[in-house]
């Protein structure tokens, strides 16, 4: 007879691993950075460059030597992923030192503080990404105007967002910025000024629709927080407004699209079950539709998904009943 090898669970390897997921959800992001750099140029460029460089020579310094860590985690690409999604939150044409300091304070606070990948309660890309919009208002709130490849870095034309004339018609119910705002066939393929990560909603749809289908991540946070986004802004339209298009047009501009896809549905800060994530969307998708609103910022998705990450402990507690456990 046999011996029979006794281990613990799992007894097979999925095939997953964290630098797996990291590269699939980078290559989902691909179709969106090429339309920010068509749109952007060498702006978009050198703004992604710095940060994902900035992030992962971060992560070696603080591995190798504070940490003291003989085995390097920058192989897992984590903070090439997280360089990457800092540089979508940023303006193209924004000075090559704030990105460091974004990326420096991504990692080394958002990060590393907590212990390192897997340990972070919240999002580092928007960790970052908070930090330089409250110390550096003027130079995050600066957005290049789309006018194509051949823009030079630093030397792009500025004006203000659709979110911004949005913002306007809400509070002073003078529909005349209507005519400012981009057609919506436009704000869907990303002729439009703001971050890299707001210039094509198709592209991070299409991206998003990638992690779905490779099981990278589920529909749960994606769909409620579009869901909440919807509702609450059909019930809020401005008058003077069509409510269909008011509703289209917070949907398409702005972080929406990339905050639902691909930054609320990280892996470690986001709950497990499913009733936990879509309570998770909906409380994202209704903190930016009220921040939108009512609030002084005329973009609310960062402030929204660091506020729901630090309800992520409570949220799991969410779980489903075991077999044969008797009901509380």
């Amino acid at each position: 007879m046999k011996n029979f090898i006794v281990a613990p669970a799992p007894h097979a390897h999925g095939g997953d691993s964290v630098r797996k997921n990291m590269l699939l959800v980078i290559l989902a992001l691909v179709p969106a950075y090429v339309v920010s750099v068509v749109e952007f140029g060498w702006g978009a460029i050198i703004t992604a460059a710095i940060s994902v460089c900035a992030c992962v020579l971060t992560e070696w310094l603080i591995s190798r030597f504070l940490l003291k860590e003989q085995k390097q985690t920058i192989g897992d690409l984590s903070a090439v992923l997280t360089g990457l999604l800092l540089a979508f939150n940023l303006p193209s044409s924004i000075d090559w030192w704030i990105v460091l300091i974004g990326a420096v304070v991504a990692i080394g606070v958002g990060k590393m503080t907590f212990g390192g990948l897997g340990q972070n309660p919240f999002n580092p890309a928007l960790v970052g990404r908070v930090f330089l919009l409250i110390s550096f208002p003027a130079q995050m709130t600066t957005w290049p105007v789309a006018k194509g490849f051949g823009t030079a870095y630093l030397d792009a034309e500025t004006g203000a967002t659709p979110l911004y004339y949005l913002k306007h018609i809400m509070k002073s119910g003078d529909t005349s910025f209507v005519d400012q705002l981009p057609a919506l066939k436009d704000a869907f393929f990303g002729v439009m000024g703001g971050s890299l990560g707001e210039v094509s909603a198709a592209a991070l749809i299409l991206g998003g629709l990638i992690l779905i289908c490779c099981r990278v991540i589920t529909w749960h946070i994606p769909v409620s927080i579009i869901a909440t986004v919807a509702i609450f802004s059909w019930i809020a339209t401005p008058a003077g407004m069509e409510p269909q298009t008011f509703v289209a047009y917070e949907l398409l501009t702005g972080g929406l699209m990339l905050g639902a896809f691909f930054m609320a549905t990280d892996y470690v800060t986001s709950p497990m079950s499913a009733w936990g994530k879509i309570i998770f969307g909906i409380g994202i998708g209704f903190i930016m539709m009220v921040i939108r609103t009512w609030g002084n910022y005329p973009e609310g998705m960062s402030f929204a998904i660091l506020i729901m990450n630090a309800c992520v402990p409570l949220l799991n507690k969410i779980r489903p009943q075991r077999f044969g456990e008797p009901k509380k």
